[in-house]
C-alpha cells in the first residue's frame, strides 16, 4: 500500500544552496562531483539526472534531504561510481540500479528501506554497500554475484536472512553464506578485477612478463591514486562549502537586520492603524449614540402626536355623543314647524320693504357659488360611473350647465340681476342654496365630517411613518380609533343626507303651500332668510356676555348656548361654581366642564389685570349687518396640530391623496388610481365606500 507524504516547501536558506550547488555542476572546468545534500528535497529537482548523465559525473550526493523515492532514470547514469542517499525518507530503490555497472560506492543508511531489489547482484563493480539503519531483515541471494564486495554494513541484530550470527561475522561470512545458498564457490574480492579495468588488465597481461601479481599491485595503485584524488577535491570542496556558507550566514544577518527593520516599521504601522481603527470605533459609537438619540427623539414625537391625536379624536367622539344628546333642544330652539308657519305669512310690510336689487344680487352669488360647487361633485360622481352611457349624458348636463355659468359671467350684471327678478325658478334655487348654508345643524355636521377627514389623514400619515421606522408600538391603538373615525365618518355621511332630505321636503312644503298669486314670493322668503340672525348672536342680544360666548363656541359646546342662556350665567357666576353644579345645569362630560371653569378663571384673571377687557353686565352687542356665522367649528386642540402636510398617493407616488376608503379609514390614494383599486393598498380590507377629500385654500 503505498504512503503519501506531505511535501513542505524548501526554505529559502536551501534553495539558495541548491541553487548554487546546480550552477556550481555547471560551470566549466568543475569536477565530477553534483552535491545537491542539505537541500530539503522532497523530489529530485528537474535537470539533475540530466546534468549527470550529460557531464558524465561519477559522485552523486544526495544525503540530508526528504527524498521518498528516486526514479527510474537513475539507471541511465551509467558513468556514476559513486551515490550516496545517507539519511532520507526513502522506502524502496528503483530495479533500474542494476544498470550502474561502474557503482563502486552504494550508501543509503538511515532511511525507511525494507528490502533490496534482486538487480542489486548486477552491481558487478560494487565494492562498498551500506545499509545499516533501515528496515531490512533479508538480504537477496543475488547479492552473491557481486565478488568485488569488499565492505558490507547492517544491522547484524535485526537480520534474519542470513541468520544474525553470520551477519554478525563479518562481510566475508556474509558472502560465503549467500553463495553456499546459491551453489556457487566464494573467492575472496582480492583475486577479481574490477569489470571496467579487466579489458585494460587482459592488454596489458599480454605484454607484461611479471604474471598477476604485479598487474594486481599497479591496480591497487592506480585506485589510491584514484580515491586520493577525490579526496583531495572533496577538501576543495569543503572549503568552497565553507565559504559559502559563510557568504549565507553573512546574507542571513543582512536579511535578519531587515527583518528586524520591517517588524519595527509594521508595529509602528500596527499602532498607527490601531489607533485609527480606535478613533474611528468612536466616532462610530458616538454616531451610533446620536442616531439613537435622533430615534428616541423621532418616537417620543411620534408618540406624543399620537396621544395628541387619540385625545382630538376622544374628545370628537364625545362631542358627537352630546350633540346627540341635545339635538332635542337645537331641534325645540329651532322650532322648525313654527318657523315655516312664520314663513308662509308674508305680510304686506316685508312686501314694501323688499330689497330687490339686493336680494338679486346676493342671489346671483349664491348660485354661481352653489353651481361651481355641484359641478365640482358632478364630475367627482361622472369618473365613478360604469356606463358610458351615463357618463356622456352627466358630461353633457354638466357642459350645458357650465355654459350657462359661462354666459351669466359674460352677461352685464343688469341683465342678469333682471334674469333673476324674472324668473321664480332661479330664485327657489338660490333660496335652496342659501337654506342649506344657514342650517346650524347642516353645518356642524360639515364640520364634523371635515374634522374627521383630518383626523383620518393624519392617522394615515402616522401609520406610514411607523413603517419607516420599523416601530409596532401603540399600532393596535392607532387602528382601533381610525375605525371608530370611519364608523362616525359613515353615520354623519347619512345624518347630513337626512336633513338634506328634511331641508328640501321643507322647500316642497313651502312651495305647496305658497300663495299662487304672491308676487315675489321667493325673493321675500330669501331676504328674510338673511336677515335671520345666528343664535349666538340672539343669546349676546338676550344679555349673555359675548366672552361667555366667544368661550363656548372656541371650545365647540355651542350647543350648550340655550341652556346657558336659559339659566342666565355669566362669567362672575361660574367662577363660584364647581364641576359638579354645571352637571347639574346640564354639562354632562367632565372634561369640559373642567375646562370651562378654568377658561373662565383665565378670562377673569386677565380683566382684573385690565378692566377694559370685561364688558360691563348687560351691554349687547349690535352688528351693523348680519352676520353669518363660522363655517367650520375650530377644535380645542392648538391649531398647529391641524396643520396637515399634504400626503403623496402610495400607489403613483405624484399626486396628493385626496380618497378617503370606506370601512378601513386610510387616506392613501389619489382620485386617478383609486378607481381601478378593489382593496385598499395599506390594510388589504375590501373597499366598500370612496369619499373625495376637497382641499380648502
Amino acid at each position: 500500500m503505498p504512503l503519501f507524504f506531505r511535501k513542505r516547501k524548501p526554505s529559502e536558506e536551501a534553495r539558495k544552496r541548491l541553487e548554487y550547488q546546480m550552477c556550481l555542476a555547471k560551470e566549466a572546468g568543475a569536477d565530477d562531483i553534483l552535491d545537491i545534500s542539505k537541500c530539503e528535497l522532497s523530489e529530485i529537482p528537474f535537470g539533475a539526472f540530466a546534468t549527470c548523465k550529460v557531464l558524465q559525473k561519477k559522485v552523486l550526493d544526495l544525503h540530508d534531504n526528504q527524498l521518498t523515492a528516486l526514479p527510474d532514470d537513475l539507471g541511465q547514469l551509467t558513468a556514476l561510481q559513486v551515490l550516496n542517499v545517507e539519511r532520507n525518507q526513502l522506502m524502496q530503490l528503483p530495479r533500474s540500479i542494476g544498470n550502474l555497472t561502474q557503482l563502486q560506492t552504494l550508501n543509503v543508511k538511515d532511511n525507511k528501506l525494507k528490502e533490496l531489489p534482486d538487480t542489486v547482484g548486477e552491481l558487478r563493480s560494487l565494492r562498498t554497500l551500506n545499509i545499516s539503519g533501515n528496515e531490512i531483515q533479508r538480504l537477496p541471494q543475488m547479492l552473491a554475484h557481486v565478488r568485488t564486495l569488499e565492505m558490507l554494513s547492517l544491522d547484524a541484530s535485526a537480520m534474519v536472512y542470513p541468520p544474525r550470527e553470520v551477519c554478525g561475522a563479518g562481510t566475508a561470512a556474509i558472502l560465503q553464506f549467500l553463495c553456499k545458498e546459491s551453489g556457487l564457490e566464494y573467492y575472496p574480492p582480492s583475486q577479481y578485477l574490477l569489470p571496467i579495468l579487466e579489458q585494460d588488465g587482459i592488454e596489458n597481461s599480454r605484454d607484461s612478463p611479471d604474471g598477476p601479481t604485479d598487474r594486481f599491485s599497479r591496480e591497487e595503485l592506480e585506485w589510491q591514486n584514484r580515491f586520493s584524488d577525490y579526496e583531495k577535491r572533496k577538501e576543495q570542496k569543503m572549503l568552497e562549502k565553507l565559504e559559502f556558507e559563510r557568504r549565507l550566514e553573512l546574507g542571513q544577518r543582512e536579511h535578519t537586520q531587515l527583518l528586524q527593520q520591517s517588524s519595527s516599521q509594521k508595529d509602528e504601522i500596527l499602532q498607527t492603524v490601531k489607533e485609527e481603527q480606535s478613533r474611528l470605533e468612536q466616532g462610530l459609537s458616538e454616531h451610533q449614540r446620536h442616531l439613537n438619540a435622533e430615534r428616541q427623539r423621532l418616537q417620543e414625537q411620534l408618540k406624543q402626536t399620537e396621544q395628541n391625536i387619540s385625545s382630538r379624536i376622544q374628545k370628537l367622539l364625545q362631542d358627537n355623543q352630546r350633540q346627540k344628546k341635545s339635538s332635542e333642544i337645537l331641534k325645540s330652539l329651532e322650532n322648525e314647524r313654527i318657523r315655516m308657519e312664520q314663513l308662509m305669512s308674508i305680510t304686506q310690510e316685508e312686501t314694501e320693504s323688499l330689497r330687490r336689487r339686493d336680494v338679486a344680487s346676493a342671489m346671483q352669488q349664491m348660485l354661481t357659488e352653489s353651481c361651481k360647487n355641484r359641478l365640482i361633485q358632478m364630475a367627482y360622481e361622472s369618473q365613478r360611473q360604469n356606463l358610458v352611457q351615463q357618463a356622456c349624458s352627466s358630461m353633457a348636463e354638466m357642459d350645458e350647465r357650465f355654459q350657462q355659468i359661462l354666459s351669466w359671467q359674460q352677461m352685464d350684471q343688469n341683465k342678469a340681476i333682471s334674469q333673476i327678478l324674472q324668473e321664480s325658478a332661479m330664485q327657489k334655487a338660490a333660496f335652496e342654496a342659501l337654506q342649506v348654508k344657514k342650517d346650524l345643524m347642516h353645518r356642524q355636521i360639515r364640520s364634523q365630517i371635515k374634522l374627521i377627514e383630518t383626523e383620518l389623514l393624519q392617522l394615515t400619515q402616522l401609520e406610514l411613518k411607523r413603517k419607516s421606522l420599523d416601530t409596532e408600538s401603540l399600532q393596535e391603538m392607532i387602528s382601533e380609533q381610525r375605525w371608530a373615525l370611519s364608523s362616525l365618518l359613515q353615520q354623519l355621511l347619512k345624518e347630513k343626507q337626512q336633513r338634506e332630505e328634511e331641508l328640501r321636503e321643507i322647500l316642497t312644503e313651502l312651495e305647496a303651500k305658497s300663495e299662487t298669486r304672491q308676487e315675489n314670493y321667493w325673493l321675500i322668503q330669501y331676504q328674510r332668510l338673511l336677515n335671520q340672525k345666528p343664535l349666538s348672536l340672539k343669546l349676546q342680544e338676550e344679555g349673555m356676555e359675548r366672552q361667555l360666548v366667544a368661550l363656548l363656541e372656541e371650545l365647540s359646546a355651542e350647543h350648550y348656548l340655550p341652556i346657558f342662556a336659559h339659566h342666565r350665567l355669566s362669567l362672575d357666576l361660574l367662577s363660584q361654581m364647581s364641576p359638579g353644579d354645571l352637571a347639574k345645569v346640564g354639562v354632562s362630560e367632565a372634561g369640559l366642564q373642567h375646562e370651562i371653569l378654568r377658561r373662565v378663571q383665565e378670562l377673569l384673571d386677565a380683566a382684573r389685570i385690565q378692566p377694559e377687557l370685561k364688558p360691563p353686565m348687560g351691554e349687547v352687542v349690535t352688528p351693523t349687518a348680519p352676520q353669518e356665522p363660522p363655517e367650520s367649528v375650530r377644535p380645542s386642540a392648538p391649531p398647529a396640530e391641524l396643520e396637515v402636510q399634504a400626503s403623496e398617493c402610495v400607489v403613483c407616488l405624484e399626486r396628493e391623496a385626496q380618497m378617503i376608503f370606506l370601512n378601513c379609514g386610510h387616506v392613501c390614494c389619489c382620485q386617478q388610481c383609486c378607481q381601478p383599486l378593489r382593496t385598499c393598498p395599506l390594510c388589504r380590507q375590501d373597499i366598500a365606500q370612496r369619499l373625495r377629500i376637497y382641499h380648502s385654500s
